[in-house]
């Protein structure tokens, strides 16, 4: 045997040697940490994917809702304008009459305003497409029950409170 087969069968027993240490050493505790982390990883993308199809829904069902609910929506911040309702409403009754009263009920945002007004009509028919217009208006208005009407002659008198939104904070802001 010559001294470079020597050599190389002994560099080679060192070498393997020296794969051996690093493999029990170094490569086989790193990689149980690695397939820990990968598994803890794996876990935290299953959490997020599932977060993020609960958002997806959340959001779609949100859209969905403010789609459908856009004209409530933009009548909250529509400010009330007690003129512009009365030059609106007023051909429906032959007397209309807009008055604000203040209550303790007030809590900045709502005015509450009493409405007085007669119809020409032997039926209260107009009064409830009053109603059907009221609930289609840029403005948020609840009428408070009772409604009284009162017959006196050929007219109908009818009168009634209701309540109006009017977010006026948003109103300054926007001036």
């Amino acid at each position: 045997m010559n001294r470079q087969t020597l050599y190389i069968i002994i560099f080679s027993f060192v070498l393997l040697i020296w794969v051996i240490l690093f493999s029990f050493f170094l490569l086989i505790p790193k990689g149980k940490e690695y397939r820990l982390l990968r598994l803890e990883a794996k876990k935290e993308f299953q959490q997020l994917d599932l977060a993020q199809r609960q958002y997806d829904i959340t959001d779609s069902r949100l859209k969905e809702i403010k789609e459908q609910n856009r004209q409530t929506i933009t009548a909250f911040s529509t400010p009330f304008n007690p003129n512009r309702f009365e030059r609106l409403y007023r051909k429906e009754f032959s007397d209309l009459y807009l008055t604000e009263v203040t209550t303790f009920e007030n809590n900045g945002s709502f005015k509450v305003y009493e409405v007085n007004a007669t119809s020409k009509i032997t039926s209260p028919e107009s009064f409830y497409t009053f109603i059907d217009k009221i609930n289609k208006s840029k403005w948020i208005i609840g009428v408070n029950f009772p409604i009284y009407f009162e017959r006196d002659g050929d007219k109908i008198r009818s009168s009634f409170t209701m309540k109006v939104h009017s977010n006026e904070d948003k109103a300054e802001k926007n001036k």
